[in-house]
């Protein structure tokens, strides 16, 4: 089966997460994603990650899967030339360095069409490429802050906290991937490339729901609120009486009713305290104790299993190991094994979203660095055994 994207080629450029997961996504649905490395050094990726068994990295097969990586040194003119040859033939550069960076080698977007008027240039940074931030470092922790999310986390009262994953990057990066393919749909039209600025901070205000007109209208800062919405009631986690805590969701209406009546209390759902939206959110506190005292006196598994019969939407709070365990994740093959040269096997997370025709793959792991520099420089570049040798002497590939 082909893969929907494997018409385009991709020159990856930067390091990290916020360029590279957007390289990953393309990757994912079939694009030819070339990764331009420093020789000797690679992206630092390579390197992150807590758990290094045989010493190497568990992230860097992720974020690196579906790619091919070649070196050079881009700071270098040779290095540079080489790497305009490249991107003559792409249809895509995916870069994450701060602005200014591939103009001061020569790769300006404006220079790079001149020899390929179609390009489209994908930049991730942290404040985007205009404006009198762009100029500052930026990293994702900068951008969540920035664009809102960090203030409205946590527990009232306790400093802002974080998300144990690298949010704002992930969304910069995701949000560039739908700019991307924007921008080849316009390029099928017109047949020119352009620019696509992606900002860790925009893309983590665009998550932020009614923040904005909440203050701007009606005067209210959101503040942080723990485990709760504000106002959204029933939603929340309660105790079980074998120790476990179930997820409860049951803030709709009509889901209320079901919940009532699984908890054989149907006359909560009519209850004038209980019985809307809003008289729910503003006796949160009393109806959590009222489901927290019914919740204790079952099993977790039990309790859900009446829950989801009942069509009440419920659940655990899954772990890594709940995962490889769970028949929903195998059934929808949500996790996908793939070769490794160092582990043998090593399993990841698979494409998303699903396509029922055209669905993404999850190929390859993260290559070795320079893996391809003979497939691309000599296959597809042309230079032969000897130039290719004379590069490498002098450090530019």
């Amino acid at each position: 089966m082909t893969l929907p994207l494997d018409d385009l080629r991709v020159v990856e450029f930067g390091q990290l997460l916020a360029g590279p997961f957007c390289g990953q996504l393309l990757g994912d649905f079939g694009a030819e994603v070339i990764k331009v490395e420093d020789p000797g050094r690679g992206d630092p990726m390579r390197e992150w990650g807590r758990e290094k068994p045989h010493g190497k990295s568990l992230w860097w097969p992720v974020v690196a899967r579906n790619k091919k990586s070649v070196t050079c040194d881009l700071r270098k003119p040779e290095g540079q030339a080489l790497i305009r040859r490249l991107i003559d033939t792409a249809d895509i550069v995916v870069e994450n360095f701060r602005p200014g960076t591939l103009e001061r080698w020569g790769m300006a977007p404006e220079a790079l069409w001149e020899t390929n008027p179609g390009l489209i240039v994908t930049r991730v940074t942290g404040y985007g490429q205009s404006g009198p931030y762009a100029g500052r470092a930026g990293f994702g922790s900068i951008g969540e802050a920035m664009g809102g999310i960090r203030y409205v986390m946590g527990d009232p009262g306790r400093p802002p906290v974080r998300a144990g994953i690298s949010l704002g990057d992930s969304l910069a990066a995701t949000y560039a991937c739908l700019g991307t393919l924007v921008a080849v749909h316009h390029r099928e039209r017109t047949g020119r490339g352009q620019v696509v600025d992606s900002a860790i901070y925009e893309a983590v205000l665009a998550m932020m729901e009614s923040l904005l007109p909440e203050w701007a209208v009606a005067g209210y800062q959101r503040e942080r609120t723990g485990v709760v919405l504000p106002n959204v009631s029933p939603s929340n986690v309660y105790p079980t009486a074998d120790g476990d805590l179930i997820l409860i969701a049951a803030n709709q209406d009509s889901v209320f009713g079901r919940l009532a009546a699984v908890m054989g209390r149907p006359e909560l759902a009519t209850d004038p305290r209980y019985a809307t939206h809003s008289a729910r959110g503003a006796a949160m506190a009393e109806l959590d104790v009222l489901i927290a005292e019914w919740t204790v006196t079952g099993r977790a598994d039990d309790l859900l299993a009446r829950l989801h019969d009942g069509g009440v939407p419920a659940g655990r709070i899954f772990r890594a190991k709940d995962m490889f365990d769970d028949p929903h994740f195998a059934a929808r093959e949500a996790i996908v094994t793939v070769p490794h040269p160092d582990f043998g096997a090593i399993p990841m997370q698979n494409a998303t979203p699903k396509l029922s025709h055209t669905p993404g793959k999850v190929r390859s792991v993260g290559p070795a660095l320079g893996d391809h520099n003979d497939e691309i420089y000599g296959g597809l570049i042309g230079l032969d055994e000897t130039e290719r040798a004379r590069l490498r002497q002098n450090k530019i590939i």
